[in-house]
Parts: C-alpha cells; sequence; structure tokens
C-alpha cells in the first residue's frame, strides 16, 4: 500500500514552497525523496514517496517543511526541522484574543515588537524559530525549549510586560545552565605537591 500525507497551506505561501523555476520543491523532492504536488487554487499538498523505502517519517518531516513554509518561514528556517530533535508549535491567536482585527494586530505587535525586536529577543532566548504571520504564530524549536518558546509568546499575548518575559526567560536558562552544570559537573583535579 503506497504511504502518502496531505497538509493545507494558504494560497500565497503556495509560490514560496515551490521557489522561483520550481527550485524550493524540487530541492525538498531530493532531498527526501518524495513527490509534491501542490495545487495552487486550493493550497493542498500532496506528499508521496518516491521509493518503497522511503520512511513513513519522512513523509511527516516533509509535511512539517510544508506547513512551516506555509506559516511564514522561509524555505532555509524552515529546513531546520531536517533535525530529527526539532519540531513545529503553531498557535491560532483568535483562540486568544478572538476575531478582531484591532485586537490580532495589537497582540501580532507585541509578538513582533518595534523593528522586529521582541521576537528577536524571543528566538535568541528560547533558541526557537518564530514566524507571526496571518492569525497565526508559529515556532521551531526542539522539544525541550518549545514549551518554554509558547508559554513566553502566550506571556506576551495575555499583556505580560516585555521585561518581565525577559526576566523569566534568563531566569529559566539560568536555571537550566545549572541544572547542567550539576549533571555534567566534574570536582577540579588537586595537583600533588612536592
Amino acid at each position: 500500500m503506497e504511504q502518502k500525507t496531505y497538509t493545507r497551506i494558504p494560497r500565497n505561501r503556495v509560490g514560496v514552497l515551490i521557489g522561483p523555476h520550481g527550485k524550493n520543491k524540487k530541492r525538498i523532492e531530493a532531498t527526501f525523496q518524495v513527490n509534491l504536488t501542490v495545487d495552487s487554487e486550493t493550497g493542498n499538498v500532496e506528499i508521496t514517496p518516491q521509493t518503497d523505502q522511503t520512511d513513513v517519517s519522512v513523509l511527516f518531516t516533509v509535511r512539517n517543511i510544508s506547513q512551516a513554509i506555509g506559516r511564514g518561514f522561509s524555505p532555509k528556517r524552515a529546513m531546520t526541522l531536517l533535525n530529527e530533535d526539532q519540531d513545529i508549535h503553531v498557535l491560532d491567536l483568535e483562540e486568544y484574543v478572538g476575531t478582531s482585527r484591532n485586537a490580532l494586530n495589537r497582540v501580532k505587535g507585541r509578538i513582533i515588537g518595534k523593528e522586529g525586536k521582541s521576537r528577536a529577543i524571543l528566538e535568541e532566548l528560547t533558541d526557537c524559530l518564530i514566524s507571526v504571520y496571518g492569525g497565526t504564530v508559529a515556532m521551531i524549536g526542539s522539544y525541550e525549549m518549545l514549551p518554554v518558546a509558547k508559554e513566553a509568546v502566550e506571556m506576551l499575548i495575555n499583556g505580560a510586560f516585555h521585561k518581565t518575559v525577559w526576566n523569566h526567560l534568563y531566569a529559566y536558562r539560568r536555571r537550566m545552565k545549572k541544572e547542567r552544570g550539576k549533571l555534567w559537573y566534574e570536582p577540579p583535579r588537586r595537583r600533588e605537591t612536592r
């Protein structure tokens, strides 16, 4: 039985998935040994393996990459999902603030910040890539850091001061560094004195 999987991306992101002269689509197909069938009218993407030996997990990786491009990530940033410990998480902002355009724009502005500074700080402190696109916030990161990024974004959505969120993230990073330090700590060797 032939394995295949599907996803749907916004129609205005189909061109980015395909790329100029089909470059992005061809690169994904060659890298993963899959075929992408993209319907530019609906945004539907069908992913099928080129061989019977293609692992099913590869189909899900390609689906995640397609979804990431659909959520506003550049193909280069979306390809970080190639790494097995990376995943994507998407927050639907309407679930938090409703359908009011003003509320959506206000929240998106808080997450992005002036000239993208807030998003850059979020990315730096969480080691996650963040895209604010349409009515969503998408995050790509490790399984360990995605929940941290999600919590920070939710704090901003719920009106927390930026400084409060940054302090929360700094405290988390210090705690993690300390825990890792204890885990890998080796006592210094004493020098023998003669």
